[in-house]
C-alpha cells in the first residue's frame, strides 16, 4: 500500500489478563477519532538564575484515548473490564499490540490501566461515540 494512509485496516488487539483469557480486537471505531496518545514530555529542563539550562531524563507514562461508536460491540471489553475492576476493588493491567499496516508500523503497549471511562453513550440526534483511555507504562515500535 504505498502512498497510503488510511486508518481504515488499522489493528488494535487489548490483552487483559484478569477479565479475558485471550486478546480482544477491537472493532466499531468512530470515524473522526479512532484512538490518539497525548505528546510526552521527555525530558525536564530548568533554567538556572546564570543562564544555564539543565536537563534530565524522566520517565513518563502515555495516555492513550480509544473512541469507538455507540454500537460497536467492543464497548462490552471495557465495560467488563471495568466492572471486574468494580467487583475486586482493585485495577487490572493490560497490554496491547496497535498495527498499521498502512505506514508498516507496530507498537506493543505494556502495563496499561483503565484511567478514564464513558458509561453510556451521549445521545443526540444519534447515540455518539464512547472514550475510554488507557495509562500506559511502556510503549514502542515492535517488531514486523
Amino acid at each position: 500500500m504505498a502512498g497510503s494512509i488510511t486508518a481504515a485496516n488499522a489493528i488494535f488487539q487489548l490483552y487483559i489478563p484478569d477479565v479475558f483469557p485471550s486478546p480482544q480486537q477491537l472493532q466499531g471505531f468512530a470515524a473522526d477519532d479512532i484512538f490518539d496518545t497525548d505528546d510526552q514530555e521527555l525530558v525536564q529542563a530548568q533554567m538556572g538564575v546564570d543562564g544555564q539550562l539543565s536537563a534530565g531524563f524522566v520517565f513518563v507514562e502515555t495516555k492513550q484515548s480509544i473512541t469507538l461508536q455507540a454500537d460497536s460491540a467492543s464497548n462490552d471489553v471495557f465495560d467488563q473490564w471495568n466492572g471486574a475492576q468494580q467487583a475486586a476493588l482493585d485495577a487490572f493491567p493490560a497490554s496491547a499490540v496497535i498495527v498499521l499496516p498502512a505506514i508498516g508500523k507496530k507498537w506493543q503497549m505494556t502495563r496499561g490501566f483503565l484511567t478514564s471511562f464513558k458509561p453510556i453513550p451521549g445521545a443526540g440526534k444519534v447515540l455518539k461515540p464512547r472514550r475510554f483511555t488507557i495509562t500506559w507504562q511502556r510503549n514502542g515500535q515492535a517488531p514486523n
